[in-house]
């Protein structure tokens, strides 16, 4: 799962600059970050920025990235967009007596429309008949057949509104979720989801401990791991390191992506989703995980020459495109305004509302019209795709 996070940065920034005998040019100089921005943020002229630009601040002085990103006061949710309404309805409000009592037999019955649904990335779809879905589920009862369909299909619904910036439906749908789970295995996946939730709004600190915590509850013993066991402890991993990352822990983040690359190693291969992951697992989607890595790193040229290809069976999921979301990142930080083009266009072909609807993509696509004189077609096609003004 990508971590880019819209993040804030509070009355901080100034004070550890001014600890460090720094002004705001020369941290400019040190970070790669735009004496302009940095001004700008600590002004309070613009409430936040990329969680890129505050890893190089951070990284610049020397602190851990989660220091820059706490605030005392609480930002206002932001004003749900209309789209996703029905549900957040569904995971926030309790549900009326149904008129017919729904059963878990019709209910799983649903689950698999729901889940190609996700799958393929028609995220306003699911919106409207996902809602309710977990209407029903809701209805269900207690039974463990019912507590697990319905974290499952939780589940789903935190990931697609995080997925759409509606961060406080996912918390309470993934705090459901993991409240109503019926095993370990469906908490891990659980909290894999919810650590990139909480990622992706800057809580670095909070993200990396709650991925530690459980891949250290779920660890199986290796004599006897079963696929699922190593699937799950393997991602809590990844969530782990990609935390420690961003908190300019290179060291953790280092150790734990090993850890998880001898995770991939002993499942053998890539495991497919199968009926209740949401994600594949194996040596694929680490080195997928691994080449994000590079980014971070402000190492371009590593995530190009660590970039999968076609992806095999992994070209048609999500870990694919987002994956490709970082080799065309990398184009652009090489100044190879045309491949990073071509690769957005790749994943635009084959996804065209998940791309919509990703703030990374907007990104980069900005950074392209930015730095080109003249726009070609396609750029522009794929800018007036990603609602980028060219």
């Amino acid at each position: 799962m990508p971590e880019h996070a819209d993040t804030y940065i509070g009355t901080r920034l100034p004070h550890i600059r001014k600890r460090r005998g720094l002004s705001q040019r020369e941290l400019s100089a040190a970070s790669g970050v735009s004496a302009s921005l940095i001004s700008k943020l600590e002004q309070g002229v613009v409430d936040g920025t990329r969680m890129e630009a505050a890893h190089k601040l951070a990284r610049a002085l020397r602190v851990n990235t989660s220091i820059l990103l706490e605030r005392d006061d609480e930002p206002h949710p932001p004003e749900t967009a209309e789209p996703w309404r029905p549900l957040q309805l569904a995971v926030q409000v309790a549900p009326g007596a149904p008129a017919e009592q729904p059963t878990v037999t019709g209910v799983r019955a649903l689950l698999p429309d729901v889940r190609r649904a996700y799958f393929k990335n028609r995220l306003a779809e699911l919106s409207t008949w996902l809602a309710p879905v977990l209407r029903d589920a809701d209805a269900l009862g207690d039974s463990p057949a019912a507590r697990g369909l319905r974290a499952h299909l939780l589940q789903i619904a935190g990931s697609v509104l995080t997925q759409v910036r509606q961060f406080d439906a996912a918390q309470t749908a993934l705090q459901r979720a993991l409240d109503d789970a019926p095993d370990r295995l469906r908490g891990a996946s659980v909290v894999t989801t919810w650590s990139w939730l909480l990622v992706r709004q800057g809580k670095l600190q909070q993200a990396r401990e709650l991925a530690t915590r459980w891949a250290d509850d779920v660890e199986p013993r290796m004599s006897r791991a079963t696929p699922e066991e190593l699937a799950a402890w393997g991602w809590l991993l990844l969530q782990a390191s990609a935390a420690n990352l961003r908190d300019n822990r290179q060291g953790e983040a280092a150790d734990t992506m090993r850890l998880a690359r001898s995770v991939a190693v002993m499942s053998g291969r890539e495991l497919p989703r199968g009926r209740d992951r949401l994600t594949t697992w194996g040596p694929t989607t680490v080195a997928y995980k691994a080449a994000e890595r590079f980014v971070i790193l402000d190492q371009p040229d590593k995530v190009l020459a660590a970039a999968g290809g076609g992806g095999g069976s992994q070209a048609k999921s999500t870990e694919h495109h987002r994956h490709r979301l970082d080799v065309a990142k990398a184009h652009t930080m090489m100044r190879q305004h045309a491949e990073a083009v071509a690769t957005l266009a790749e994943v635009h072909a084959a996804a065209p509302e998940w791309l919509a609807s990703q703030r990374y993509a907007q990104d980069i696509m900005a950074d392209v019209v930015e730095r080109r004189r003249r726009l070609t077609p396609q750029m522009r096609q794929l800018a007036d795709a990603l609602s980028v003004a060219a």
